[in-house]
């Protein structure tokens, strides 16, 4: 190979590893020269940060780092009225007649066929009530969330493409039904960074379940693996459980950035003489951020640190440490974050079933609106609470004596508050039994084009270039829905 005079020599011994760091003023391939200097993966006596990529998949690298700082905040397109967001997923798809949807024609006909699919019409069982100046209609299960109805949007004209619960999740996540593309959450932070570089700047917080299509949620797909979210189990009730091996038992801080710093510095060396590798640098920037992590995340979510009064607005139950924690990752700079509340596919036993799922989650959801707007937070985070598709206005037929509702793509509710969006408003409406939107409808590329804006992003604009195409989140659709932005 040629003599490059550009190329960089690095001689001597390196302390932490105990190996000659003899380097010729050439290179082969990556693995070759890391093999030279006796510096595999396996040996560089850190595999307790350098291995769990499946724990912290979104990371950010250090200062050594030639391509700079991806996660560094960036700004948008024009100014975003939000500057993060905060997922609440109602996977499953709640019923949106017996939530945000009033529909008293429905209660009218029950019992009655309704003709179109052959359906018998299946009236809510909960009362509906006026909120709030807006005079939101809002179903007694939502009685405390309702309390903050002039802080809310409510689209009661959603609808998506495929009523079938792993697509229609995929889809709401990611904006694809087809291949795997990278989740709201990615584009986010691919397009902002974060304003937190001790944490990854996308973070997931689900049960003890993964949650319905695994991580293509909060994955990142052919975007650099920095961009994906972090899945945090928040069931576990202290830091070292929900985040395994936050710490290290074995190295010392000082060793480890010793370490850290040592491999920078030779894949450096390396890239500026051959080329790059996407998932060796990914790799590297998940050990950076697991170190920095250490510190922070211990902090960040232990909700003991909260006072009392704080704790018991949320509620000591799974869904009000996971509210306190998103608000507490808000609050540090974290630019999105993922609630993953599973459990809403209501077949049969609906009254009971959904007054459950909706008891979980009406409460820390009233909490969150009301911390974030104390705090001065509301302004500037994006709420979203909704599921994947709506819910029909017939008894299901396996309900028996105690029905639910089956699948539907046509017609759902979704809320939404603060940043970016109006106040105490009402968009778009079903049919007069909610069986389908019918007025200002709302496809899921809508949606997804309507939060980038709140953000500062045309969302046609925001793309990422694969396999010789520019993709983007709203694929070739999208529209912004103009009425509901603030």
């Amino acid at each position: 190979m040629p003599h490059d005079e550009h190329a960089h020599h690095y001689h001597g011994h390196h302390p932490c590893l105990g190996v000659s760091t003899d380097i010729e003023d050439y290179f082969l391939t990556r693995r070759q020269f890391l093999s030279r200097v006796g510096l595999g993966l396996g040996a560089l006596g850190a595999a307790t940060f350098l291995g769990p990529t499946d724990l912290f998949g979104a990371s950010s690298p250090t200062g050594l780092a030639p391509a700079g700082n991806p996660l560094a905040p960036k700004l948008p397109h024009f100014p975003g009225k939000a500057k993060a967001v905060i997922h609440i997923f109602a996977q499953g798809a709640p019923s949106h007649v017996d939530t945000w949807d009033y529909k008293p024609a429905l209660n009218r006909l029950d019992g009655k066929s309704l003709g179109t699919d052959g359906g018998v019409a299946m009236g809510s069982p909960f009362a509906f009530q006026r909120y709030g100046q807006s005079g939101l209609e809002v179903s007694e299960l939502f009685a405390k969330t309702a309390a903050h109805a002039d802080d809310l949007t409510v689209v009661r004209s959603m609808f998506t493409d495929i009523p079938a619960h792993d697509v229609a999740t995929t889809f709401m996540n990611t904006g694809s039904v087809r291949i795997t593309k990278p989740s709201l959450g990615s584009w986010v932070v691919y397009g902002l960074g974060s304003e937190n570089q001790n944490l990854p700047g996308f973070i997931s917080l689900r049960g003890n379940r993964l949650p319905v299509g695994g991580a293509n949620g909060y994955g990142s797909a052919f975007l650099p693996g920095i961009y994906q979210g972090t899945s945090v189990n928040t069931t576990a009730r202290n830091v070292q459980q929900m985040i395994q091996n936050i710490r290290n038992s074995y190295v010392s801080k000082p060793e480890q950035r010793r370490q850290l710093d040592f491999v920078h510095q030779l894949n450096e060396l390396h890239a500026q003489n051959l080329q790059r590798d996407a998932a060796l640098e990914s790799r590297l920037e998940t050990a950076e951020i697991a170190f920095r992590m250490q510190a922070e995340a211990t902090d960040v979510f232990d909700i003991n640190k909260e006072p009392a009064d704080t704790r018991a607005a949320y509620g000591d139950t799974a869904q009000g440490r996971q509210l306190l924690i998103a608000r507490r990752l808000v609050e540090r700079g974290v630019r999105f974050v993922q609630v993953w509340h599973d459990g809403w596919d209501h077949h049969d036993d609906l009254e009971d079933r959904i007054t459950q799922k909706a008891g979980e989650i009406d409460q820390p959801l009233a909490a969150l609106l009301a911390d974030l707007k104390l705090r001065g937070l509301l302004d500037s985070t994006l709420v979203i609470w909704g599921g994947e598709f709506g819910r029909k206005p017939t008894r299901d037929r396996n309900g028996g004596d105690s029905p639910g509702r089956d699948h539907n793509a046509k017609a759902f509710s979704l809320v939404l508050a603060g940043g970016g969006v109006k106040r105490g408003h009402v968009h778009g409406d079903t049919d007069e039994t909610g069986a389908e939107a019918v007025k200002d409808k709302v496809h899921v590329h809508d949606l997804h084009a309507t939060v980038l804006h709140c953000l500062g992003f045309d969302h046609t604009k925001l793309t990422y270039r694969h396999n010789g195409r520019d993709f983007r989140l709203t694929d070739v659709a999208g529209n912004v829905v103009k009425p509901i932005l603030a």
